[in-house]
């Protein structure tokens, strides 16, 4: 797995490459942590090129929106396909979580 951190406006995009699964998770949630812990509390993940999610994936994705909203935060996601909006729509993540097409429909919002 892979992680890229660019700033826009006053977002900080997250891009993820690759899967998102029980081996990668505790880094993945453990970066994200320590991100959050740095004062950035607006997030918008670009999961265009992520191949796979797991459960150990979205909770991961669950302990960062819950320490987002108790910050007064925000987590988004874009770029959702394949196998990764498949597992989203099952595990009813779409009802949960703000989602986008692209970027540009993200920051158009």
């Amino acid at each position: 797995m892979e992680i890229q951190k660019s700033k826009r406006d006053a977002i900080l995009v997250i891009s993820v490459k690759g899967r998102l699964d029980a081996l990668t998770a505790g880094e993945f949630e453990k970066n994200l942590l320590e991100t959050i812990a740095q004062g950035d509390k607006k997030l918008l993940l670009d999961l265009s090129e992520l191949q796979y999610i797991s459960s150990a994936g979205l909770r991961s994705l669950l302990v960062l929106a819950k320490k987002l909203k108790a910050e007064a935060g925000e987590i988004l996601f874009s770029g959702l396909q394949g196998p990764v909006a498949e597992v989203f729509k099952i595990s009813g993540f779409y009802s949960i979580f703000r989602t986008f097409d692209t970027l540009d429909a993200a920051f158009q919002r």
